[in-house]
């Protein structure tokens, strides 16, 4: 069943929870989640999403009138799959609180489903293992830039150990050099990604001139502040800058990483396991992973 779900089941239990349930939820969502905001977001009728991904056009060449035309290499294609996962709450009321209160129960539930959720999926979606939870952008292979394959995310080093900078090395310069790694065609939508910790490092550097900070405030309301002319996403669940850790993405991550929602947000009224409260079982199905590994870039804490 999907969540057109109605408020005349049986009394002694199943599916209770009203239509806008899912709808609040997904809105919720949309706005704690850092990945679930800044991603691309698409809904699934299947269990999996697989998708078709060029890793390369066809191969062609200037020839004269006369030449003889050779054949050419054809497009490489590499297949993804995304399965849609199973995130769950399950929070309880007593069946007195239930009949005596004048609260919104949809709001209630929607309130505390979205707040858990949100937390599981904020972190499965960075570090998820993709066993039983979606892939997160950190759990892929990672190699040295100048190396990159596809199917492995690149990096570039801080060039100095668990360290954004020294006395040697300029932290800006790191920067920049992901910046530039970066296709100019996945710039133009690109944006930082990093926890508190690592921003508040980073609003203390300056500019090889010392005389402007790196981290430049928002001057408009409701616009979030920006690292080179990029903006900043904060998303606690980004390590902290560490010994061969990876604090900082960057990169296009509409185009970069893809999140699948299996329509439907099903919640199951049991009033049986643990009087006298009645829980409120919500489970969704949702999955994640990089979708193209050209378009994010990561910076690595490390001297190379």
């Amino acid at each position: 069943m999907k969540a057109a779900l109605r408020t005349d089941s049986d009394p002694d239990g199943g599916y209770v929870v009203p239509e806008e349930m899912e709808n609040t939820i997904d809105r919720v969502l949309g706005t704690v989640s850092a990945m679930r905001s800044i991603s691309r977001v698409i809904s699934i009728s299947t269990g999996t999403y697989k998708k078709l991904v060029n890793q390369g056009g066809a191969v062609g060449g200037w020839v004269g009138e006369h030449d003889a035309r050779s054949e050419t290499d054809g497009p490489r294609l590499s297949a993804l799959e995304f399965p849609a996962m199973e995130v769950y709450a399950n929070p309880a009321a007593t069946q007195t609180l239930l009949d005596d209160s004048r609260i919104s129960i949809e709001q209630w539930l929607a309130d505390e489903v979205s707040i858990t959720f949100a937390e599981l999926e904020g972190a499965a979606f960075i570090a998820g293992t993709g066993v039983n939870q979606p892939r997160g952008l950190l759990s892929y292979d990672k190699v040295a830039d100048s190396s990159y394959a596809w199917g492995k995310l690149g990096y570039l080093a801080t060039g100095v150990a668990g360290k954004l900078s020294d006395s040697t090395h300029n932290g800006v310069d790191a920067l920049l050099d992901v910046v530039y790694a970066i296709k100019q065609g996945y710039r133009q939508n690109a944006r930082w990604l990093m926890n508190r910790s690592t921003q508040a490092a980073i609003r203390k550097l300056k500019s090889k001139q010392e005389e402007l900070y790196l981290w430049q405030p928002s001057m408009q309301l409701g616009q979030p502040a920006t690292i080179l002319g990029y903006p900043v996403v904060d998303d606690d669940n980004m390590p902290d800058i560490g010994a061969d850790e990876y604090p900082i993405a960057f990169g296009d991550f509409q185009r970069g990483y893809l999140i699948v929602d299996r329509m439907g947000v099903r919640v199951l009224r049991d009033p049986f396991t643990n009087k006298p409260y009645v829980h409120f079982y919500t489970t969704k199905r949702v999955g994640g992973g990089v979708q193209n590994f050209e378009a994010i870039k990561l910076l690595k804490a490390a001297a190379s």
